[in-house]
């Protein structure tokens, strides 16, 4: 008979678990009824008539990758159990003074019970700020989850953690190995919806990111998988609107860092016109005003990250940008990119000196003494939130705490003053 180490705590349909399995599992149904309409209980979606299956029954699209789900099956769930107990933290690094006010009052909130929206500048040091919080509970043989909705920061959190860690640390994401049990899970958001009352502690990285700013179907995955007296803890640079209505709500208590590790300001962005660019790219070429500015910035020597919207055109401007400077190693990344954790790796060691990404490589990422040029700043798909965790990209380094930020754009957009704005409001607020 098979271990059942890898089954608590998870969400099941029949055809996913072997007879013996099955029979020693919980059950509940996999959809519900209210009046004439039928809800998905993994995902909470509405369930269209239109999904008719031939006995009749209808099914969930929503959540079909994590097998199908139709209206008079089941779903199958085994609880969770505790793990031994442990000293997990081998971390020997140091918070500063701000960092460890919000590291204790986490710890202290576990205690507590509270739910948590830590907003935090981007390079506060998020990460070390729960490393105490996250040993706590892992020490008492519970079990903890950090999730993050993009692909990238989990598996950059899991490089950091297996470092600071000594217990079994899992990585779950839809390309990562089989799932094993294990205290300490890092896993994408939409992974979530395999579990059921699982984790003690549940801390949500970059809440604000797509696809998870206002995705019902994912803060749905996230309340099932938390445990009825469980905590989640939700961490942002920069809130949304929905945060701010449960903080009003006191559904969540804030705790609030506006300084940087290094205890520097925030890098302020500087916008510079720039109206004829996609026109130039489709001839071959820069615009002198560009190059001019990439040039000047090729003399210090220092890294260089080029954001563009579009990743066709982006692997365009690669190009170009290859043609004019040819002592300099250029690459373009996006989310399309088979062998983008290596180009990463190769611009973090300076084996590439710049490198065009989409918003990709946004949030999650730190490169040391990096400048930051974002092209096409008024473009529909940078929001507010997109621009300051660009921006958030510059003056990561205690060596260097600032660095060149310009904005790039032919107008001013609502998104671009909103972002200014906030960066200088967040210089002005101070420590803790």
């Amino acid at each position: 008979m098979d271990c059942l180490d890898d089954y608590f705590g998870r969400l099941f349909t029949e055809i996913q678990l072997p007879a013996e399995i099955r029979k020693q599992a919980q059950t509940c149904p996999a959809a519900i009824k209210k009046g004439n309409s039928w809800f998905c209980v993994r995902c909470s979606s509405l369930i269209s008539r239109e999904n008719a299956l031939p006995n009749g029954e209808y099914y969930c699209r929503n959540c079909l990758v994590f097998g199908r789900i139709s209206t008079k099956a089941s779903l199958y769930f085994f609880r969770q159990q505790k793990f031994p107990a442990v000293r997990s933290l081998i971390w020997t690094g140091k918070l500063t003074t701000y960092q460890k006010r919000v590291s204790d009052a986490l710890v202290s909130n576990l205690e507590k019970g509270d739910h948590l929206l830590v907003h935090a500048v981007t390079g506060a040091g998020k990460t070390e700020m729960i490393y105490k919080m996250v040993a706590s509970v892992i020490d008492q043989g519970k079990a903890v989850c950090i999730a993050s909705p993009r692909v990238d920061v989990c598996i950059e959190l899991y490089k950091r953690l297996t470092s600071a860690f000594s217990c079994p640390i899992t990585l779950l994401h839809g390309n990562s190995d089989p799932y094993k049990r294990a205290p300490l899970l890092i896993a994408t958001t939409h992974q979530l919806l395999k579990f059921y009352r699982a984790f003690d502690l549940l801390i949500i990285d970059e809440v604000d990111a797509f696809p998870f700013t206002d995705n019902n179907m994912l803060y749905h995955g996230t309340e099932k998988s938390l445990k009825k007296d469980g905590i989640k803890i939700f961490l942002t640079a920069t809130s949304t609107e929905r945060l701010d209505r449960q903080v009003k709500k006191g559904q969540l208590k804030k705790l609030h860092l506006a300084r940087r590790f290094h205890g520097k300001p925030l890098v302020i962005p500087k916008t510079q016109w720039l109206g004829n660019l996609l026109t130039e790219m489709d001839r071959g070429r820069l615009p002198r005003k560009l190059l001019t500015m990439i040039e000047k910035q090729r003399k210090t020597g220092f890294p260089l990250l080029l954001f563009f919207p579009n990743i066709e055109k982006g692997e365009r401007l690669a190009v170009i940008l290859q043609r004019y400077f040819t002592a300099d190693s250029i690459a373009c990344v996006s989310s399309q990119s088979e062998n983008r954790l290596e180009l990463i790796e190769q611009f973090r060691k300076g084996n590439l000196q710049i490198l065009v990404s989409t918003t990709i490589l946004e949030r999650g990422v730190t490169f040391p003494n990096l400048d930051v040029f974002i092209l096409l700043a008024h473009h529909h798909l940078y929001t507010k939130s997109s621009l300051i965790q660009m921006a958030g990209r510059v003056g990561r380094s205690s060596d260097r705490p600032t660095g060149e930020l310009i904005f790039f754009h032919n107008g001013l957009t609502k998104s671009i003053k909103k972002a200014i704005s906030e960066i200088k409001e967040m210089n002005q607020k101070g420590g803790f």
